[in-house]
């Protein structure tokens, strides 16, 4: 064979096919995963395994035969991976596999196996494999940056399939454009009309391909009163006339952000509706203000708690009475308005008064910034700093942790 003939690639289809593994260690630890994916029927010989590996045979998503290798094991066998750390017994199984003609991959000498197995990527069902010869490194590099650019829409492949028309609920996470998810940020690249809230990743927006329909939904016409059945019948609308819809919200679509009310009007009307969540301002923002919610010793607990109606307004459905009771972290959205109100409410209610208080504006963007006070003085704070929305007010001990190293 020419030393530097390089590799004819194909995909190896071994679902319900005898493939046999020999070494039970940290490169087949690493590998069994997508042998179990593609259906194979996995025989692994070796006389120890790492606990992963034991797991999985436990599991069912394969036979451990445990002992060394013995002439014979390959019989029958399409496909063997050789990943022991005895030579003899690799050399050994290497020379079967020839003599049967099974396809054989070597971990401890690539140039002694028949075949190479490739850096390989899954997304939204496509399978990237690269190979670089002598160079795994680079192979890895390369399937990384396809990989990352199929997830996040920066390299476009079109499909060439006809598209199944619907509405996709993303969410945009806290602000960064870097913290939207993969999937929703591929969705975005493949929508052919995006219907985005203020509080949307809006960094995100400029880089949609000119063709793309770009809808502010607080620009939708309507009046107050049938602000959501206006843009659910904007949503239903596009997407039956034969379009990818995107609608974008902030943080979770599914945390105060009406997502069910949509997903519900949406499925009556018949137009299928596909749920992506998003980062929640309400763990992500503390985060980036240097805040857990949760902390050992110090909060076992937080609650998360819409503050759009003040105490006292009848629409309200918070107790603050019993909030004023937990000992955990609160973390309210949407409160910066009404938090002189909410504050005197929990200190009546038996919050101390001295109790630690955040106020994080526009969390994770450039624009961050931090307000610190105490339920007794953050409704002041707030108006002498004129802090705005959006932002998210933590309250509890867990904001002054890490000032505590």
């Amino acid at each position: 064979m020419q030393e530097d003939a390089p590799a004819y690639p194909v995909g190896l289809r071994l679902q319900g096919r005898r493939v046999v593994v020999i070494g039970g260690g940290q490169v087949a630890q690493r590998r069994l995963p997508a042998l179990v994916s593609a259906g194979a029927d996995i025989v692994l010989v070796s006389p120890g395994v790492t606990p992963s590996v034991e797991a999985m045979a436990t599991a069912g998503e394969l036979r451990w035969e445990a002992r060394p290798y013995r002439d014979g094991d390959l019989e029958g066998a399409w496909y063997a991976l050789i990943a022991s750390t005895d030579a003899a017994a690799n050399a050994a199984a290497s020379a079967e596999a020839e003599a049967r003609r099974v396809w054989c991959v070597r971990s401890d000498d690539a140039e002694a196996a028949t075949a190479w197995t490739p850096a390989t990527g899954r997304t939204e069902g496509v399978t990237v494999a690269v190979l670089t010869g002598r160079d795994p490194r680079r192979s890895a590099a390369v399937r990384d940056a396809v990989v990352a650019g199929l997830r996040d829409g920066s390299l476009v492949a079109p499909q060439h399939r006809a598209r199944t028309a619907g509405v996709a609920l993303v969410g945009g996470g806290p602000g960064d454009p870097d913290l939207i998810t993969v999937r929703g940020r591929r969705l975005l690249a493949e929508a052919d009309v995006v219907i985005a809230d203020r509080l949307g990743p809006r960094d995100l927006l400029d880089e949609l391909p000119p063709h793309v329909e770009v809808i502010d939904a607080a620009k939708i016409p309507y009046g107050r009163a049938m602000a959501q059945e206006a843009i659910n019948a904007a949503l239903i609308e596009h997407a039956k006339a034969g379009k990818a819809v995107v609608r974008l919200k902030g943080g979770d679509p599914y945390v105060f952000g009406r997502g069910m009310e949509e997903a519900e009007a949406l499925a009556e009307a018949g137009v299928a509706v596909t749920v992506v969540p998003g980062i929640s301002s309400s763990i992500s923002v503390p985060g980036a203000a240097g805040i857990p919610v949760t902390h050992r010793g110090v909060a076992h607990e937080f609650t998360v708690v819409s503050g759009h109606a003040a105490p006292d307004d009848p629409r309200s459905l918070v107790d603050w009475p019993a909030l004023a009771r937990l000992r955990g972290t609160l973390v309210l959205l949407m409160a910066v308005e009404r938090i002189g109100a909410i504050a005197d409410t929990l200190i009546a209610g038996g919050r101390p008064s001295d109790t630690p208080v955040a106020v994080v504006q526009e969390g994770t963007t450039a624009a961050q910034r931090r307000v610190d006070a105490t339920l007794a003085t953050v409704a002041r704070a707030v108006a002498d700093e004129g802090v705005r929305p959006p932002a998210v007010v933590v309250i509890g001990d867990v904001v002054t942790v890490a000032r505590r190293g």
